[in-house]
């Protein structure tokens, strides 16, 4: 999703070439190019891109929604901005609004302006990375993080060279391969359990015996890794602990 461009994130799918299947930007879910799905609103088929389409209204809502329910560190939006944007997408007028939030019509107005001012604030800021990337100084390229992540501070400033001598040091026979130890300090445990995040599927529901056996090849203290891929908001649990699933 984080690298995604702002059209395609405002879609809520991508195109894998490779596999060719249209991808759920939110869940994860495919749709294989080439092959007719039902529509769930009649008896008609529809081709891949729309059925992804129809998913995100059906399983999401839609992406617009989707996205203002986002933390406000990944929007910058307060609670205020976003139940104005989300009558504004009722179309409601500002009158209307006003007598649904209370206030007056100007101070909607207000609003409306200092969101259109962010905008423009948002599209100068995206050229200005852009032109950073393509500058011969680059900046350094940092990973990207799930949704889940917790207590996003300088733990989460990693750049793809720390992250590959951490996984070097950590999995000695390979990421594929066994962990060697446990790191104590909190950045590098956060590569390495984003590193174990990647033999979960991202679909898939498991039960905390399945969850369990597939951490027991990685590491002894299979119950501390599941406690921290919880505790650091890669993966969530029903509250019984029955079923256990990744965050995306």
């Amino acid at each position: 999703m984080w690298s995604a461009s702002v059209e395609t994130l405002s879609k809520g799918y991508v195109l894998d070439k490779e596999e060719d299947k249209f991808i759920c930007l939110i869940c994860g879910e495919k749709f294989e190019n080439g092959v007719i799905y039902p529509c769930t609103y009649n008896d008609n088929y529809l081709e891949a891109k729309k059925a992804i389409s129809q998913h995100i209204e059906l399983a999401h809502q839609s992406m617009f929604s989707y996205l203002l329910g986002l933390d406000k560190r990944f929007t910058g939006l307060s609670d205020i901005q976003k139940e104005i944007l989300h009558h504004f997408a009722q179309d409601f007028s500002d009158k209307e609004i006003a007598q649904k939030l209370g206030g007056s019509p100007s101070t909607i107005r207000n609003h409306r302006f200092k969101l259109k001012e962010k905008e423009k604030q948002a599209k100068v800021f995206l050229a200005i990375m852009k032109l950073l990337e393509q500058s011969k100084v680059k900046e350094q390229e940092f990973i990207s993080f799930h949704k889940g992540a917790k207590m996003v501070d300088e733990r989460y400033a990693i750049t793809e060279e720390e992250r590959n001598k951490v996984l070097t040091t950590y999995f000695k026979h390979g990421v594929d391969g066994p962990l060697d130890t446990f790191p104590s300090k909190e950045k590098r445990k956060l590569i390495i359990l984003q590193q174990i995040l990647t033999r979960f599927e991202v679909t898939k529901k498991y039960t905390e015996k399945e969850i369990n056996d597939i951490l027991k090849t990685i590491f002894h203290d299979y119950v501390t890794l599941r406690r921290y891929l919880i505790e650091y908001g890669f993966m969530d649990r029903d509250r019984d602990g029955a079923t256990y699933w990744v965050l995306t």
